[in-house]
């Protein structure tokens, strides 16, 4: 098994950390693993992707061209990352200031309303969490204590009393990812 997943959005958005906890949940699993960053100089506002490889089998290399899942939550992201998709793979979205949809119909495509529900939480930061428990739905690669180990390393000690609510917006993203079809959506505007 080996999972190629890029995760792309706004700096602030929690993109990295996404992938650093996916990469930690991985080493957890006795995984093969590979986590690299990318950020413009400006950080929080600019552009920001990670790409995590899980696998089985030692990684021959960081790089990725294609991917079997990515992460979208930009429109300058799906922009530059929706091609990248292998086909049969899967593209997981927050519609959230997405004004171009996707339009591929060879992959697999899920919506999770992220920013709404975060919202509805009460708390913005959980984001990423929600999303990532979409991710987690549909492809459980990562166990969950593998997770919330995860989340252990990657966040600083005195944040720990926030981890029950992050596995509370894990368990969000599992239950709100959605199924998008493009063919129901080709003639709306």
């Amino acid at each position: 098994m080996t999972e190629e997943i890029i995760i792309a959005g706004f700096g602030g958005q929690g993109v990295l950390s996404m992938g650093k906890i996916l990469a930690y949940s991985g080493i957890m699993q006795d995984q093969e693993v590979s986590w690299m960053p990318s950020y413009g100089p400006e950080m929080r506002g600019g552009t920001a992707n990670v790409t995590v490889i899980l696998s089985d089998e030692k990684i021959s290399s960081p790089y990725l061209k294609i991917v079997d899942t990515a992460i979208i939550l930009n429109q300058q992201s799906m922009d530059k990352f929706e091609e990248s998709i292998k086909p049969g793979g899967i593209l997981i979205y927050d519609p959230n200031g997405i004004t171009a949809h996707p339009t591929r119909t060879d992959i697999k495509i899920f919506q999770i309303e992220g920013t709404k529900l975060a919202s509805d939480m009460g708390n913005k930061k959980i984001f990423n969490m929600i999303i990532l428990g979409g991710y987690l739905k549909l492809k459980p690669i990562v166990k969950l204590e593998n997770v919330i180990e995860g989340l252990k390393k990657s966040i600083s000690e005195r944040y720990h009393d926030l981890i029950p609510l992050n596995v509370e917006a894990i368990t969000m993203g599992i239950n709100n990812i959605v199924p998008y079809k493009v063919e129901d959506h080709m003639f709306q505007n």
